[in-house]
């Protein structure tokens, strides 16, 4: 696509709160944007927590930031601070009750006062009655894979953007996070890998057994462990091989998780927010998918593994119930021999 010429007064704002995966494949949003309006200003507003992340976007001028559990009165305010900067171009990729209020304040009642405000106006479906036909019905009117950068780049195609992402890496760490991180990593190790075993619900993740049992397959490599205060079940993982595994559950900032998945060779990622990580930060990634249907990775050096089942997926999240015979099949019969013949070929890509 042909880079356009666009205005210096072209003003951008894209709306998204949340989840922390969503926010890291939102990046690309700000990227697409800029390549084909290079000159245009995009700013974004998200929640306070996941600031850092949209910061780390150089495509992005200024982040707006709510903090999780402030009101009515605080969102007003955002609201007209917001209002102050003229946008031309408005995107709320959440809607949600409070993109919505956003929304309303900067553009009006209905989509139509737009025209009237010369405010180019975009607000991205949540496709209910395509949910209602999944879950209760198995019939998919989704692309497959439903990867979650198109579902956030298909409806900016009327302002001429692709819903093709663009070429990772998106961000990069900071060097904060970096200095933090580099000391603790264990460099006479072979090969450094990281793992993401927890997810959102626990129908999305990979047994701890068959953690334990990879680890085992690789006496040469390191292993870092990420997760969040209350994974404490990674603690089960990491006990039976002490000297060649480290628990960062917990410990870290999302921006120090990036800096240790950046730092690895690899990243082995349940269907969480740090396989969009990996695959913004363009490493290798295996992604083992579950009972949800929605966020597939897109990029090439991202490996999918999954199984065909008729009950997949069962729910909009992976939050269930599993109704197969064999609890949680999705992912239990995701063998650690298959993880591991594919971290054999990446880590054999890495050398060659």
């Amino acid at each position: 696509m042909s880079i356009k010429n666009s205005s210096p007064s072209m003003k951008v704002l894209i709306i998204r709160f949340s989840s922390f995966g969503d926010i890291v494949a939102s990046l690309s949003l700000a990227t697409a944007i800029k390549n084909n309006y290079p000159r245009a200003e995009v700013h974004w507003v998200t929640r306070e927590d996941y600031a850092e992340m949209a910061q780390c976007s150089k495509q992005v001028a200024k982040v707006w930031s709510l903090k999780r559990k402030k009101g009515l009165r605080e969102l007003i305010h955002l609201a007209q601070e917001l209002k102050k900067e003229n946008f031309t171009h408005i995107y709320d990729a959440h809607n949600n009750t409070r993109s919505r209020f956003i929304s309303l304040w900067l553009v009006g009642p209905f989509q139509i006062f737009s025209l009237f405000n010369n405010i180019k106006f975009i607000r991205r479906s949540q496709f209910r009655w395509k949910r209602f036909l999944l879950f209760n019905f198995h019939i998919s009117l989704y692309p497959k894979p439903f990867t979650l950068q198109f579902a956030l780049l298909e409806p900016l195609s009327p302002w001429g953007i692709s819903s093709t992402p663009p070429e990772a890496p998106l961000f990069q760490v900071p060097k904060k996070a970096s200095d933090k991180i580099k000391p603790l990593l264990k460099r006479e190790s072979q090969n450094l890998i990281a793992l993401s075993p927890s997810a959102s619900y626990s129908l999305k993740r990979w047994p701890k057994e068959h953690w334990i049992k990879l680890i085992e397959q690789f006496p040469d490599a390191y292993f870092y462990l990420l997760g969040g205060p209350e994974d404490t079940f990674i603690a089960e993982i990491c006990s039976p091989y002490p000297d060649r595994t480290k628990n960062f559950a917990g410990q870290l900032s999302y921006l120090e998780s990036a800096a240790v998945i950046n730092e690895c060779d690899l990243l082995i990622s349940n269907d969480t927010g740090l396989m969009h990580v990996a695959e913004q930060l363009d490493k290798p990634c295996i992604a083992l998918m579950g009972p949800a249907p929605f966020g597939f990775p897109v990029r090439k050096k991202t490996k999918v593994l999954e199984l065909e089942l008729e009950c997949r997926p069962c729910s909009k999240h992976g939050q269930g119930p599993c109704t197969n015979s064999v609890f949680q099949k999705c992912l239990v019969e995701i063998s650690p021999e298959m993880v591991s013949q594919e971290i054999h070929k990446i880590l054999k890509g890495i050398k060659s």
